[in-house]
């Protein structure tokens, strides 16, 4: 339920709860039985349980709303400050990707390929960014593949990425002794 929902629904049962405590008044001062004033009281009652209940349910999403920027900010600000401390080694890798990508005589279009795929954009994506048609990102990945010597995308990530990963302790040990 929406916010101004609760609001309204709110302010009717509180408008009922007014509207009863008045009618219990008149009833009271004309003599009305005692079972007629106490059925409308429990309904006066129920009415005001029904504000006080719709009341707390919008403090507590507001509390929890208000926790959840408190924490989607610090984690923005965490995420801030990692790509801050981690910028020069994505600057050194980047260089060193170009650098392998001129090695294979990648053209300056194959290169931003290339750069798209290790991404992980896919072709129809590449064809948007680049304005040109997926036919042409297809023929541009393909000679990159070519001229790099590999057969798709997950080689030509696992190229690049594959030092990245720290070795795996117990790793090394199970594949000397399947070696043995």
């Amino acid at each position: 339920m929406k916010p101004h929902e609760r609001l309204v629904i709110a302010a009717i049962l509180g408008l009922v709860a007014v509207l009863v405590s008045f009618d219990i008044y008149t009833d009271a001062r004309e003599g009305v039985a005692l079972w007629h004033a106490l059925t409308e009281g429990a309904i006066g009652l129920l009415a005001l349980s029904g504000v006080f209940y719709l009341l707390r349910g919008t403090v507590t999403l507001r509390h929890k709303l208000e926790k959840e920027i408190i924490d989607f900010s610090a984690f923005k600000k965490e995420a801030q400050l990692w790509r801050a401390d981690s910028r020069k080694y994505i600057d050194g890798l980047a260089k060193a990707i170009d650098l392998q990508l001129s090695k294979w005589s990648l053209t300056a279009s194959e290169k931003e390929v290339a750069f798209l795929l290790l991404k992980g954009l896919s072709l129809k994506e590449i064809a948007g960014v680049r304005n040109t048609t997926e036919k042409t990102a297809r023929v541009q990945s393909m000679a990159i593949y070519a001229k790099a010597g590999i057969s798709g995308r997950s080689e030509l990530s696992a190229f690049f990425l594959e030092d990245l990963l720290l070795p795996q302790t117990g790793t090394d040990e199970r594949a000397q002794s399947q070696n043995n």
